[in-house]
């Protein structure tokens, strides 16, 4: 993972948000939402928390009274998180590492992180502190992105940026996001952090967004890849999202588009 992949600056945040986020990630927050409400937590940990997609679906699903931290490491997420939430008694916000937490031993019932651990830099360590912060028999609930053959607009934007850039393509999609799904190396990373009851789940969705502009903008302007782009040349950064546009369109119409998307849901417990 390149140092870059996890920074969300600038216009990024308020784009992800914007483009990004009812796109690929409001229907698995709702997923995560209901596991969450099953397991009945008083005291909640939710780290990489980004905009707050899950914060809010699973606020919205527990009753008065829990105790909900949730974090992230780009505190420009975190303000959007805040902003979107409003006023929560129940719910407070920390700019927190996940491989460093700031809390004390077994202080939550379940932590959740959706989408957030494909950028940890050491895997291991950050669930290491995510089971060290559970009480006994708690329960760390996340979810990875599935390779990115099964998550088209995302393969489709790959692709295409690579045809303009031939020589370098931007490979932030397939390299991070993306890149761990390997759930024989999801199982190892986690029984080595002293997980147990491990369970892998394969839940494929349909993305679905007004126009292929759309996902182009949510791709290329509102996820690091558009520092790949900026990179490589910054004056290209339109070119770039109108040729993820086009390559969208073609493929898949110039009215409202949507396509497949697949992810892993991970649930282990404390032991």
């Amino acid at each position: 993972m390149s140092d870059t992949d996890k920074v969300f600056a600038g216009s990024v945040p308020k784009l992800y948000d914007e483009y990004l986020v009812p796109m690929i990630f409001a229907e698995y927050a709702d997923d995560i939402a209901s596991r969450v409400a099953a397991l009945s937590p008083s005291v909640l940990l939710e780290t990489a928390a980004g905009t707050g997609a899950v914060t809010r679906a699973v606020t919205a699903a527990l009753p008065p009274g829990i105790r909900y931290v949730a974090t992230d490491l780009n505190e420009p997420m975190l303000a959007i998180a805040a902003q979107r939430q409003g006023e929560d008694p129940r719910v407070s916000w920390r700019q927190a590492d996940a491989t460093a937490l700031p809390f004390g031993d077994a202080e939550f019932d379940v932590v959740c992180c959706q989408f957030g651990a494909m950028f940890f830099p050491d895997r291991v360590k950050g669930y290491s502190e995510a089971r060290r912060v559970l009480k006994p028999s708690g329960t760390f609930l996340f979810n990875v992105w599935d390779r990115i053959e099964e998550n088209v607009f995302a393969h489709d934007a790959t692709m295409a940026l690579g045809k303009l850039f031939p020589d370098d393509p931007p490979r932030f999609m397939a390299r991070t996001p993306h890149g761990y799904f390997d759930q024989t190396i999801i199982r190892a990373d986690l029984e080595r952090a002293g997980f147990g009851n491990v369970s892998i789940e394969t839940r494929a969705a349909i993305s679905r967004a007004p126009t292929a502009g759309h996902v182009a903008i949510a791709y290329c302007q509102g996820t690091p890849l558009r520092g790949e782009i900026e990179a490589r040349d910054a004056s290209k950064l339109q070119a770039a999202t109108d040729a993820v546009a086009e390559a969208i369109r073609i493929r898949h119409g110039s009215g409202p588009v949507e396509a497949k998307i697949q992810a892993l849901v991970i649930t282990a417990r404390r032991i």
